[in-house]
């Protein structure tokens, strides 16, 4: 079960999301980042959300279809985090239904 940080909690007086603490960019901005059309620029956001934002707020921006999607490009932007979404990806395509 997820328990995702609420959307009101998710940023600061300035509307920058938590996990983006080394850019200066607001939600919004950085959620058509993640609708970019460009597939590099989708990747890079996504690493960077899945590198510094809690796991179960990933979910909130994005489905397990569209990382897996993107898993080619993004992989790279994961850091030491690759390992623990590696992991994660491997017991879902294993378990019945999955998630997302």
């Amino acid at each position: 079960m997820l328990n995702p940080t609420p959307r009101s909690k998710l940023v600061d007086a300035q509307g920058r999301p938590y996990f983006l603490w080394d850019q200066e960019m607001t939600l919004e901005r950085f959620e058509e980042r993640l609708r970019d059309p460009d597939p590099d620029v989708r990747a890079y956001y996504t690493g960077k959300l899945m590198r510094q934002a809690k796991p179960d707020d990933v979910f909130t921006f994005l489905t397990r279809k569209e990382i897996e999607k993107l898993w080619p490009r993004l992989d790279r932007y994961l850091g030491n985090t690759r390992e623990f979404w590696t992991w994660i990806f491997e017991a879902w395509r294993g378990s019945p239904g999955g998630h997302g």
